[in-house]
């Protein structure tokens, strides 16, 4: 039987919170009724001002305030203009940091996961253990994981980029 994760569980650190999210299911109730699920196969820990690939590496802004709030709250923001990205807060008040949702085991992309999800800006904010829309469920599947060099911020140098903060579930 698959348990709802709690708040405690977003309550850690960003570089426990990621591997541990790989392989539970993301779940999200549409406006009908139906619910669709999907695994997590892929995530990305963002963490601290000094990670200059995090939206917070530049202090504190209306954008990234959420960054620095309780664990457990969804952090959605819009990349390229075009593509909804969603994250979950974690750690501790004050100390920004997150895990980008960057993959499921069949939209294999942050876009496409958001996409197919039908994940927008209204879920900005909210928090995924008592959002009625949108939570993680813990089936009991534990995937082996590999790391890798998170995608995409290619602006944040060689030493942030490469770090392999990136969790994906081995096939």
């Amino acid at each position: 039987m698959a348990e709802k994760l709690t708040e405690d569980f977003f309550h850690r650190d960003a570089l426990e919170v990621a591997p541990d999210l790989v392989g539970k299911v993301l779940v999200r109730q549409q406006e009908d009724g139906t619910v669709i699920r999907e695994r997590i196969a892929e995530t990305e820990a963002y963490r601290g001002e000094e990670d200059k690939g995090c939206h917070a590496s530049k202090g504190r802004t209306k954008r990234t305030e959420l960054l620095y709030g309780e664990s457990g709250v969804i952090y959605v923001y819009l990349c390229y203009g075009m593509h909804w990205l969603m994250n979950v807060i974690t750690g501790e008040d004050g100390q920004p940091q997150g895990v980008l949702l960057r993959a499921g085991t069949v939209h294999d992309g942050p876009a496409k996961l958001t996409k197919y999800l039908g994940v927008d800006g209204s879920f900005n904010g909210e928090r995924i253990c008592g959002d009625p829309r949108i939570w993680i469920e813990d089936d009991g599947f534990r995937p082996e994981i590999k790391t890798a060099p998170r995608v995409g911020i290619d602006y944040a140098g060689d030493y942030w980029r490469d770090i392999p903060w990136r969790f994906i579930a081995k096939e």
